[in-house]
C-alpha cells in the first residue's frame, strides 16, 4: 500500500485500483462505479488499495 495509490484512489478511483491490482476485474468494477457515481467508486477503490495485492476483500466477493 503506497501513499500514491491511496491518493489516486481518492481522486481517480480506477487509477488507484490499477496501481495495486493492474488491469483486472476490480479495475473495471471501479471504473463502472465511478461512472455511475463518484463516491461508490472511491469507496470501492479505497477498499482495494488498503486491502493490497493479496486480495482479502476480493475473497469476500463471489467468483464465477
Amino acid at each position: 500500500m503506497t501513499v500514491l495509490a491511496i491518493i489516486a484512489a481518492l481522486f481517480v478511483p480506477p487509477l488507484g485500483v490499477f496501481l495495486v491490482r493492474g488491469l483486472s476485474r476490480d479495475f473495471w468494477i471501479a471504473t463502472g462505479l465511478t461512472l455511475l457515481f463518484f463516491v461508490p467508486g472511491m469507496i470501492f477503490a479505497l477498499l482495494i488499495v488498503v486491502d493490497g495485492a493479496d486480495g482479502r476483500v476480493a475473497r469476500l466477493l463471489p467468483r464465477r
